[in-house]
């Protein structure tokens, strides 16, 4: 499975029609300790790059935006109450929902890690 970054630093791993999605380390980093995460509806659908979620931190609060374009068939509930997890592991257990694509040719619009290192080298 393949990892796909957004410019607002989320990513979707793609698995089959199903996409899971998260903020990247870089994020969960800048954002410092996370201190609460608004999960999406299951059932929400949302287009690509609409709001998702939003999180907020000791810093700052801030949207998340869906990479791909689908309906939200599952949320990571142990966010609710240990948001921490997400400035654990960005990338693996503090995911945040899993989206059942809609159209999985979106994903041309997203970057693959090497060049999303690319782009946060530019930052």
């Amino acid at each position: 499975m393949e990892y796909f970054f957004s410019k607002e630093h989320e990513w979707v791993k793609i698995s089959g029609t199903t996409a899971t999605v998260g903020i990247s380390d870089h994020a969960a980093h800048e954002l410092g300790d996370i201190t609460f995460v608004e999960l999406p509806q299951v059932g929400k659908t949302v287009k690509q790059f609409d709001t998702l979620a939003a999180i907020e931190s000791v810093k700052a609060a801030s949207d998340i935006y869906a990479p791909v374009s689908g309906k939200v068939i599952a949320v990571n509930e142990t966010l609710e109450n240990a948001p921490e997890v997400v400035n654990e592991s960005a990338e693996e257990s503090g995911w945040i929902c899993v989206l059942e694509i809609s159209d999985p040719a979106e994903v041309k619009n997203l970057m693959n890690r090497a060049s999303y290192d690319e782009y946060l080298a530019t930052l």
